[in-house]
């Protein structure tokens, strides 16, 4: 499988080189040059192990791997999970399930992607022989995550930036508390959109990529992408021959990853009659599919932080398909972008996504409401793929964050305190985080300073 970008720039490349390089050298992002179809039966089965299904999908995209050390590499990266389902779906209703996606070890959804993303950052560095600097920017799960499938491995320092008082408590606790000394959480003044501003700029420039030898974790990175597919398989598989019709996918969202990637799953073949965008107060993409204005405005911070994001990076790629993968419109279309910082789209067709959008005032509601109905306790994030449900067809809620990470509004919300052991021992652990100007000399001087 090649990987071109969605700007056009560049030769096509295969997965390793679409994997190291994060963004492609036109300042694009990385896109399968064509999409497979799933294999035939395969979605008339059972649920298989979440393993046996990764190998199955990401062997159409990874040529680069010969199949027995990629399902070696798929076993190290989600025989860690704490469900022998990895991604177990409980049924709360007829038609109502949830996808829980929060049974990795930093408990989100992110460790999909970077459970198998720090394995193959591992695996780069024995191949190449080159040390690796990581840098990313989190709104509170991926900067864990990344940390996690990375501390303590040699050859690779890991740069997180983070919204200072922009994430939870036990959040930045899981970032800060590694004791590991190639972990770097670096807080910013400013908001996240900040954060992966700095990162995509000192991504996009070619001279300190190459010196300081930069690696991606954001979901700019399509490994990200192709590794979140996998679960809207798995969980297609596990529903009753009975909901297999006209199935809709309810999912949190924040930087538009992990919907574009059951919408790519979808393109290949995955039945879905619907997606439903489910957005904060931060509604930027709840605005884009009900007028076609995509028009960022100032972050307003929610009890949902980890989607309290304006800029929303993934929609590039959904704008090269939506432009039957015409890469100069695209191109056209992201430097108006920069230019004037929003974009119409007088005709646009959302294709089969809706969205919808909470305020705080409804996360807390709908904890509740969810909570007295089910008997069922959803984080802030997965809350809001609750609200305004009409369950007459089949849903799907993702469930992309344990509960326990956000104690002080499930506790606002009902009452309860939610607690889970991991957490719970970081309390007792010291932090180490660094303060660094947010901005991109700021930025490149610190990892000058600390690089691998």
């Amino acid at each position: 499988m090649e990987f071109v970008s969605t700007r056009g720039g560049g030769d096509p490349v295969g997965f390793y080189d679409a994997f190291a390089n994060g963004l492609a050298p036109d300042g694009g992002l990385y896109v399968p040059r064509h999409l497979p179809m799933l294999p035939s039966g395969l979605l008339i089965d059972d649920a298989m192990p979440y393993p046996a299904l990764a190998w199955d999908i990401l062997g159409m995209f990874d040529s680069d791997h010969d199949p027995d050390h990629l399902i070696d590499l798929i076993d190290r990266s989600y025989g860690n999970f704490s469900d022998t389902m990895s991604a177990p779906l409980q049924q709360l209703s007829d038609n109502l399930f949830v996808l829980e996606l929060f049974h990795g070890p930093t408990l989100s959804f992110k460790d999909f992607g970077l459970q198998l993303i720090g394995n193959l950052f591992e695996e780069q560095i024995e191949r190449t022989g080159e040390a690796i600097n990581v840098l990313g920017a989190t709104s509170g799960d991926t900067g864990s995550a990344a940390i996690h499938g990375l501390a303590g491995k040699k050859d690779v320092n890991v740069f997180i930036l983070y919204p200072k008082g922009g994430i939870s408590k036990l959040q930045e606790r899981q970032m800060t508390c590694t004791g590991e000394k190639n972990i770097f959480p670096i807080e910013i003044e400013g908001t996240f959109d900040d954060a992966q501003a700095i990162v995509k700029e000192l991504m996009g420039d070619a001279k300190v990529k190459k010196n300081l030898n930069l690696s991606a974790i954001n979901s700019i990175n399509i490994a990200r992408i192709l590794a979140q597919a996998v679960y809207y398989v798995h969980a297609y598989m596990q529903l009753p021959p009975d909901n297999r019709d006209d199935v809709r996918f309810v999912v949190p969202t924040g930087n538009f990853g992990n919907v574009f990637a059951g919408w790519m799953v979808n393109q290949m073949g995955l039945p879905v009659d619907q997606f439903v965008v489910a957005t904060n107060q931060n509604d930027i993409l709840f605005r884009l599919f009900e007028s076609g204005n995509y028009e960022p405005e100032a972050v307003k911070p929610s009890y949902a932080p980890s989607m309290d994001i304006q800029v929303v990076s993934n929609f590039e790629r959904f704008l090269y398909y939506h432009n039957d993968k015409d890469a100069k419109s695209t191109a056209k279309l992201m430097a108006e972008l920069k230019e004037k910082g929003s974009l119409q789209f007088p005709n646009f067709d959302p294709s089969n996504f809706t969205a919808s959008r909470s305020t705080n005032e409804d996360i807390l509601e709908t904890i509740k409401e969810v909570y007295d109905k089910y008997n069922y306790i959803a984080d802030p994030h997965t809350a809001c793929a609750f609200q305004d449900l009409d369950v007459g067809n089949t849903h799907i809620v993702l469930a992309t964050a344990h509960p326990a990470k956000f104690p002080d509004v499930i506790n606002k919300a009902i009452g309860e305190t939610p607690t889970e052991e991991s957490l719970e021992a970081l309390k007792k652990m010291q932090q180490v985080n660094y303060s660094v100007e947010a901005t991109p000399e700021a930025v490149k001087k610190f990892l000058e300073d600390n690089a691998a």
